[in-house]
């Protein structure tokens, strides 16, 4: 049993002594990759899960990993999309109920990277659409997505208010100025995703965030260490 604390304790303090530093936050909120699989062996609810390995259905444009983003550069090198265990089991749950509908998810964005909210934040510093790294995103916990609503028979996205990504007030979760059409949208969106444990924050109709994101970590795993 002492071997095995032993043990334990030299992987914790090799993390530790590995940890990155970070810019705007004190390195010790961060979770990196050993010190992330030692939370997940203490909580597997806490592991990243890989969405189309749950949801092979769902519809994947995950733009950060194209120059289609408001950097104009790429900032992840795997077009892949993570999220925690029991967001992937409720959005599993939100497909499901769409699939009725004749309609289903495109995800555009999932966990992210402490050290990519970094970047964003220096590219753009305007809170209202970029997370403040002093405090980290939903996204760096696995705990936010970013998605809309597609048509199942054609693939194609139904009418939203605006793009992915706008820095607008047209993007605004209550926006009002709009065709009614692009509002019942957005509305049975926000409706379903609620129903499932889901909130949408007021300045992106796209992003919401799972209810019991404060029980999670920030991170900075890289998707190739997941």
């Amino acid at each position: 049993m002492r071997r095995i604390v032993f043990l334990f304790m030299l992987i914790l303090c090799a993390g530790f002594a590995r940890a990155q530093h970070y810019k705007y936050i004190d390195s010790s909120k961060i979770s990196g990759p050993e010190k992330y699989y030692l939370e997940v062996n203490a909580d597997p609810n806490k592991k990243l899960v890989e969405i189309k390995k749950y949801i092979p259905e769902i519809q994947l444009d995950i733009r950060y990993a194209t120059t289609n983003n408001f950097t104009h550069h790429k900032m992840y090198k795997q077009a892949r999309a993570f999220a925690r265990l029991p967001v992937v089991l409720a959005l599993k749950e939100v497909e499901d109920e769409l699939k009725t509908k004749g309609l289903g998810l495109k995800i555009y964005d999932a966990y992210r990277p402490y050290a990519v909210t970094e970047h964003f934040y220096e590219v753009t510093p305007d809170t209202n659409f970029v997370a403040d790294p002093h405090y980290g995103s939903k996204h760096n916990r696995g705990c936010a997505i970013d998605l809309s609503l597609i048509d199942l028979k054609t693939g194609k996205e139904l009418d939203m208010p605006t793009g992915f990504d706008s820095f607008s007030r047209q993007a605004g979760a209550n926006y009002a100025d709009l065709p009614q059409k692009e509002i019942d949208n957005r509305e049975y969106l926000e409706s379903v995703m609620q129903k499932h444990g889901f909130h949408v924050i007021s300045t992106e109709w796209w992003h919401y965030d799972y209810n019991g994101w404060q029980n999670y970590e920030l991170l900075d795993v890289p998707f190739g260490d997941l």
